[in-house]
């Protein structure tokens, strides 16, 4: 089965008196192909500051845009990779759990 990936940007911080943004926070949500499970991961990033020639206005700059910023900043494919690497794993332990929690008085 193949994971599907989503990753979206909740927050943007940016520079009032030029709208530059200076740091992402964003979240990765994994699910199984048939839907049943689920994980997540969020985290923050630091933007290095844009050249005044190239960068987008705050109120231009879309989602997607805001995504492969955040995704390069972290560190490129490889630590994307990584990423979904973990969300695998905390998918592989939801459905076939290797460990349980509980009181064993109280069954």
């Amino acid at each position: 089965m193949a994971n599907t990936y989503t990753w979206k940007v909740g927050q943007c911080d940016r520079n009032l008196s030029d709208g530059m943004i200076s740091t992402l926070h964003y979240t990765v949500n994994a699910a199984t192909e048939d839907g049943v499970y689920s994980a997540g991961a969020y985290g923050s990033v630091g933007l290095e500051a844009a050249e005044s020639d190239s960068m987008i206005a705050y109120d231009k700059v879309t989602e997607a845009q805001a995504i492969s910023w955040a995704q390069a900043a972290i560190g490129g494919a490889d630590k994307v990779a990584e990423i979904h690497a973990a969300l695998d794993n905390q998918l592989t332990e939801k459905r076939t759990p290797t460990t349980g929690t509980g009181l064993p008085w109280s069954a």
